[in-house]
């Protein structure tokens, strides 16, 4: 069950049961918090794939046997101009938005947001624009906080009874989990690579496609 349709390998107890997302076989820190991350980042930002991502980072502090990095910093670029900067630290603790999780940069105001609320701060001016923003502080705290599992649940079993569409389908979850193997792969290639989010494919990097497949072990196959 852990290693799935990849080569078989003996019982390692640094991989299963928990520990598979350090090994990039099976997983990573992109496949394991990012995915819930950029679901929810997609959603706000009306984005279905990016058409180009950078990948920096590597294993620089922690020794232990993992082979995914301790620290990587990903830009993902999208056709409407926008970008997502996304990161992950491993190596060192403690926040790195001033509030939040997630932070949405605008013009006028930045959104910081959380499963616990949202705050939109006014902005200042940059170096060389003039005026005063117009938005309004605007702060909201969800109380009591809730339970993201069990809604998500309650919804799934509500749609299995009306045949109503989910709140995250097969498609949504594909998307977003998409985000993480391309992180994935610009790290392992060292190279900014483009995609076609239609045809699945990078456009700049044979190298890069090899990596978007593997071959299975028997009796696994692809339909």
């Amino acid at each position: 069950m852990w290693i799935g349709p990849l080569a078989f390998r003996s019982f390692q107890y640094t991989i299963s049961p928990y520990k598979f997302r350090w090994w990039q076989d099976y997983s990573s820190q992109m496949g394991n918090w990012g995915v819930h991350y950029i679901d929810a980042i997609r959603w706000m930002m009306n984005e279905r794939a990016p058409v180009s991502i950078s990948a920096h980072g590597g294993k620089y502090l922690l020794t232990d046997d993992r082979t995914i990095p301790d620290t990587l910093e990903v830009t993902f670029e999208f056709a409407s101009g926008a970008l997502l900067a996304f990161a992950v630290y491993e190596a060192s603790g403690g926040v790195t938005l001033p509030e939040g999780e997630v932070e949405l940069r605008g013009a006028q105001a930045n959104l910081y947001i959380d499963d616990r609320g949202y705050h939109i701060t006014p902005t200042r001016a940059g170096q060389f624009q003039e005026g005063q923003s117009s938005a309004q502080d605007q702060k909201k705290t969800l109380e009591p906080r809730e339970n993201i599992t069990i809604n998500m649940v309650r919804n799934f079993l509500d749609c299995v009874k009306s045949r109503q569409k989910g709140w995250c389908d097969l498609e949504e979850g594909h998307r977003s989990t998409t985000f993480a193997h391309l992180a994935n792969i610009a790290l392992a290639t060292k190279t900014r690579l483009t995609w076609d989010p239609d045809k699945e494919k990078f456009t700049n990097s044979p190298e890069a496609n090899k990596l978007l497949d593997y071959e299975y072990r028997k009796p696994w196959r692809q339909s």
